[in-house]
């Protein structure tokens, strides 16, 4: 099992990067795919997770209307696009595999110990 973002790299406050989750060694159509991320000093949190059904994708609030989780199941790649970048932006970003939902009921998966498969990390860093 192989998880691998990329697409990471140093950005002026409001600009744009995409994110790139190359996987391999799973059934990544079965997988709600998340999106992760640690600043320094902080705690990992989940910030994004897009589902295996339809792509409906849930974010977390300081990032909804900015980033766009999105996948290509021919591919077997998902992706975030993440526009209007702030400088409280900058972590480590990490993809991870776990419910293909993302959610049970109105409970939405947010949590490293809800994922099961996870790949290194790509470092975004927003600065002018």
């Amino acid at each position: 099992v192989q998880l691998q973002a990329s697409g990471g790299g140093l950005v002026q406050p409001g600009g744009s990067l995409r994110l790139s989750c190359a996987t391999s060694g799973f059934s990544f159509t079965y997988y709600g795919i998340g999106w992760f991320r640690q600043a320094p000093g902080k705690e990992r949190e989940g910030i994004s997770c897009i589902n295996s059904k339809d792509g409906t994708a849930y974010y977390l609030d300081s990032v909804e209307g900015r980033f766009t989780a999105s996948r290509d199941n021919a591919k077997n790649t998902a992706y975030l696009q993440m526009d209007s970048l702030k400088p409280e932006d900058t972590a480590v970003y990490y993809c991870a595999a776990g419910s293909p939902a993302c959610h049970s009921g109105s409970y939405y998966y947010t949590r490293e110990i809800e994922f099961d498969y996870w790949g290194q990390g790509t470092l975004v860093t927003v600065s002018s």
